[in-house]
Order: structure tokens, then sequence, then C-alpha cells
């Protein structure tokens, strides 16, 4: 393969550089980990977070690819968890789904409605949501958790909500998976998908073409909301506990893996693949950390730091591949 070739294809896949990444990590960790990082338990511990963060990641990559932002997913995600264990032992498992994937979709709503009707910036609105709907997380908890009983957990629903496991690997995986093909097909293959990206790219040309921008945006926001909430639901599955602070900070790591996977944040750019990628590098280096013995406080730090210095590789090769235009 020659320079210009490697170059071509650099330009045309946006999930490259993050997946050359991904395997310069996967090498470097399995051989200096002394087997500790590279078995079968701890691959299928990363993949099980590699899901849910993965789920947060593809919905915001919507939102970012309109040209907006959502930081309230980690909110949404920790506020469905607890509808969904909460009714899972008031209600039944379906009507725990329905509600979680409610609250979900109304959140994201109200963010895509007030972004759109107030022209607010949409990180003003959705830091405001963010806060609003901790607070209210924290506030029905009083520090305390829901969890759902040993004895219920062997329910149908509740083990292919992440609370089971096919073939040895966590159901939340399964969805992952199923997610990504849906929305690649929405994406890249259907004409909602193209206005979609058309809105990120110009905003003012797309309407000028007849797409309706605000309803664009809305559903954006509706689908990264709902996405976030079942990521809530299939982490509460895989634990069988929830709190007032779960999802805290994982907004932040999900705008990352976009960023990372080779979303533009200018909008107009989306790489589905790249953003689980991304999603299972961070997934990757977290436990990395952790399997090598790194104290908590100095964690934030150093996956920080990672974090940056691939971000600057993977900018570094996209570089390198436009100067061969």
């Amino acid at each position: 393969m020659t320079g210009s070739t490697f170059r071509g294809i650099v330009r045309r896949h946006a999930e490259l550089g993050i997946t050359l990444i991904a395997i310069a990590l996967v090498v470097a960790f399995a051989t200096t980990s002394s087997g500790r990082w590279a078995n079968f338990y701890n691959i299928s511990t990363i993949l099980q977070v590699t899901a849910t963060l993965g789920l947060m990641a593809l919905g915001v990559s919507l939102v970012i690819g309109t040209g907006e932002i959502d930081i309230s997913l980690g909110s949404t995600f920790g506020m469905a968890a607890l509808v969904y264990l909460w009714l899972f032992n008031h209600a039944n498992p379906i009507a725990a789904l329905i509600a979680a994937l409610g609250v979900g979709v109304l959140i994201g709503w109200l963010n895509g409605v007030l972004v759109t009707r107030t022209n607010t910036p949409s990180l003003i609105i959705t830091l405001g949501t963010l806060m609003i709907f901790r607070g209210l997380a924290i506030a029905l908890t009083q520090g305390f958790s829901f969890s759902v009983a040993y004895a219920d957990r062997g329910d149908p629903v509740y083990q292919a909500l992440g609370g089971g496991e096919v073939l040895g690997v966590n159901t939340a995986v399964l969805w992952l998976v199923t997610v990504l093909l849906a929305l690649s097909v929405f994406l890249f293959a259907t004409p909602s998908g193209n206005r979609l990206l058309a809105v990120g790219g110009s905003a003012a040309s797309a309407h000028s073409r007849g797409v309706r921008v605000d309803r664009v945006k809305t559903f954006a926001f509706v689908a990264c909301g709902a996405l976030a909430a079942f990521g809530g639901v299939l982490e509460a599955g895989k634990l069988g506990f929830a709190d007032g602070s779960m999802g805290r900070l994982m907004e932040l790591q999900a705008i990352a893996a976009c960023v990372l996977g080779g979303c533009a944040l200018a909008g107009g750019r989306v790489s589905l693949v790249g953003t689980v990628t991304g999603a299972f590098v961070l997934s990757s280096i977290q436990s990395y950390l952790v399997v090598i013995g790194v104290r908590p406080q100095w964690f934030i730090l150093l996956l920080g730091l990672i974090v940056v210095f691939a971000a600057l590789g993977d900018k570094a090769l996209r570089t390198w591949a436009l100067k061969g235009r």
C-alpha cells in the first residue's frame, strides 16, 4: 500500500485513527500487565462498560451531528435507572422499561424544545437540565439506593436487559451491537439520516431545501435521551442497584468517545463505529489503570492525560492525511 493510498483511506474513514490507537493500546496494556488485563473476565467487564457508555455516546453523536451538544445525558442515565428499578419492584418489568425510556424521551424532548424555541445555546440548556435532574435524583434517593432482590433477578426481562448473558457475553453488549447496526442504517441509508447530517453541515442551507431544522434537532435530542435512558436501564440490570449519583461524569466520557471516534463538534460528520471504538478505548484505559493499581486520587488525572494524548495522536494522523490532498 502506497502512502497516498493510505492517506486516502484515513480521509474517507474518520474512525480509522481511533481504531489504530485502540489496537496500539490493547497491545500495550496486554504486554505490560502480566496477564491481569488481557484475560476473559477483564475483557468481558470492559465490554460491559463499553456497552452502556457506547449507547450514551451513540445518542449524543446524533446531537453532535446536528451541530448541537447535550451534556444532560448523565443525569438522564441515572434518572432512568432509578425509575426502572423502582417500578420493577412496585409494578412489572415491562412497565418499568417503558417508564424509564419515557423519562429519557421526555428529557430529550424538553432539551430539544428549549434549544430550538428559545435559540439558547444547547450547552447552557443541557447544563441546566443536567443539574435539575441530577438534583432530583439525589433528592428522591436521599442518600440511599434502589435495588432488586437477588430472588427477582432471574426474571426473563431483567436477564435480557443487562442482567444476563448469552454465550458468556452480557446482554448489554448485544444491545449495543443491535443499536449500532440500526443507527447505521438510519443515518447513512435513509432520507431522515441524510437530513440530520445536512442540518449539522449547514442549517441555513438545509432549511432552504425544505428541511425542518427544528424538528430534526428535536428528534436528535429525543433519540439521545432515549439511548441514555436505555443505557441506564442496562446498567441497573447489570449492577442490580442504582443511586442518585449514577451516571455522574459519564456525559463527558460519552462526548469524549464521540470526538475521539471522528465526530465533528461543529456538526455534519458522524462516525458511529468510531464512537463505539472511542467508548472501548476509554473503558480499556480505565480498566488498565485499575489493574496496575493506580491510586484513586490519581485515577482521573491519568485518565485525562491518556485521553488528551490519544486525541492529539488521532488529530495528527488526520492532519497528515489531509496534507496529501
